[in-house]
Order: structure tokens, then C-alpha cells, then sequence
């Protein structure tokens, strides 16, 4: 049970870590283009559509996949070193 607390609580932690640092690094690359948002702004509708995006899904599944092989290789690093530290 000690075993999947850790599992669980090391994956929580570091798959918010990774979707964290993935939003700085996507906010600190998009550059705006002011003028065309401008230009477009004149046609626009007053009707919102929702549209979805599978790239960002494909994304959180690499994100959650790497958090995941993080979490289990933590457990193991801890157990290794308390061994030596007894």
C-alpha cells in the first residue's frame, strides 16, 4: 500500500509539473499577430463556435505517459537509497 501511495502521489505531483511547465513554454512561444487579429476582427460574427483540437489530446497523452514513467522509476529511487542509508 506504502508502495502506491508514493506511486500515486509522485504521479499527481509530476504530471501537474509537466502540464505546468508545457503552458509557460506554449505561452512564451505564441507571438500574437496584432495586425492580422485586427483585420479579421471587422468580419467576425456575433456567434461563438466551440471547436476541439486532437493535437492537444495526443499532447496530454504523452504528458500523462512520461508523469506516469517518472512515478514508477520514484519508488525505486527512494527504496535504493533508503537501503543505503541503513
Amino acid at each position: 500500500m506504502k508502495k502506491y501511495i508514493i506511486f500515486a502521489v509522485s504521479f499527481i505531483f509530476i504530471f501537474s509539473l509537466f502540464q505546468i511547465l508545457s503552458g509557460i513554454i506554449l505561452t512564451y512561444t505564441y507571438t500574437p499577430d496584432i495586425t492580422e487579429a485586427w483585420n479579421m476582427s471587422a468580419n467576425l460574427s456575433q456567434e461563438t463556435v466551440m471547436i476541439s483540437n486532437h493535437n492537444s489530446f495526443l499532447l496530454t497523452l504523452l504528458i500523462a505517459f512520461l508523469s506516469a514513467t517518472a512515478a514508477y522509476f520514484i519508488p525505486k529511487k527512494l527504496k535504493n537509497t533508503n537501503y543505503h542509508t541503513k
